[in-house]
């Protein structure tokens, strides 16, 4: 998957991408958030990539960063916690066979453009759009105007044809990003995941704690979120897992202010990896929360605590 970001009607390589000569090529399109890239974004990814290979046209992803509602904070009842860093999108759609991955530098700025504008002169005229694929309540452009009327009487102009991806259910619940937010916020990970269709990831970089786990047994990695907006889930113990240096590796994992061994109030994500032993301080790690094992607690003395990890040990090796 080539990745290209645009930014003041520019287009950029990603990265560290080698530079990138930008054609127009004829493509199939479509735009959204795809924040924690859910069943239901899978679904219209999973048709625009069909309808790119049997028409023999590239398959586009459009997206943008920092999330809209990120920057239209008008909108916002509170602070948006993100189901997905741009990393962590990248690396989900990368598995969904789109050819190109546009990520568009989301600004005040950006955002005053019409929906006709946005379509004729980035949709068609850059992207070369020949297909319009958008989910049942997809809608774009300054307020919101651009809707699927607005689309179906441009494409006739502009000669592109629309598609429109009906809603996914899963056991006839109606899911959406939103949704898979309030259930993370009350430690449904198994539920969200459902509705992810893969699980849930917190991704950081390991640094220094206070050694305390170390000291009864239990080393933990103490993880910087790689995006401080990253949404975590309810505070708790959890079952996770990740995979280093080709190895899978289960853990407990705790989110939250860790109240036997401080006061500061502050929620911190910290992992014991089960089997591992080595020196993980800088490196870049990608958890996958697999269950909630149970709600955090504060405990009268570090021995207390010591005896609670150990059932949680027990716990995690069950689902090993």
């Amino acid at each position: 998957m080539r990745i290209v970001e645009y930014d003041n009607n520019h287009v950029y390589s990603y990265g560290s991408q080698s530079p990138i000569e930008f054609l127009f090529q004829p493509s199939v399109v479509t735009v959204g958030s795809c924040d924690g890239v859910h069943k239901g974004h899978r679904m219209i990814i999973s048709r625009l990539v069909a309808v790119a290979e049997s028409r023999r046209w590239r398959s586009v992803v459009v997206t943008f960063e920092p999330h809209p509602r990120r920057v239209l904070k008008e909108s916002l009842s509170g602070p948006l916690g993100l189901l997905t860093t741009l990393d962590e999108k990248i690396d989900l759609l990368c598995g969904e066979g789109v050819d190109l991955l546009f990520v568009i530098h989301f600004t005040p700025e950006f955002a005053s453009r019409s929906s006709d504008d946005f379509i004729k002169n980035v949709l068609v005229r850059l992207l070369g759009a020949k297909c319009i694929i958008v989910g049942y309540d997809h809608a774009f452009g300054r307020d919101r105007s651009g809707s699927r009327k607005t689309l179906e009487n441009l494409g006739r102009e502009l000669d592109f044809d629309v598609e429109v991806v009906d809603e996914v259910l899963i056991g006839n619940e109606h899911f959406s990003s939103t949704r898979i937010r309030t259930l993370l916020e009350r430690g449904k990970i198994e539920k969200a995941n459902e509705f992810l269709g893969s699980p849930y990831l917190i991704t950081g970089t390991v640094g220094h704690g206070d050694k305390r786990g170390r000291d009864i047994g239990f080393p933990t990695v103490n993880l910087k979120l790689s995006d401080p907006n990253k949404l975590l889930p309810r505070a708790g113990v959890y079952l996770a897992q990740t995979v280093l240096n080709g190895v899978h590796y289960m853990a407990i994992m705790n989110v939250g202010i860790r109240p036997t061994v401080s006061d500061e109030g502050i929620k911190t994500v910290e992992a014991h990896l089960l089997g591992y032993s080595g020196n993980l301080y800088g490196s870049l790690i990608r958890f996958s929360l697999l269950r909630f094992i149970r709600d955090e607690k504060k405990f009268s003395t570090l021995e207390e605590l010591k005896i609670q990890l150990e059932k949680d040990k027990k716990t995690v090796e069950m689902y090993s």
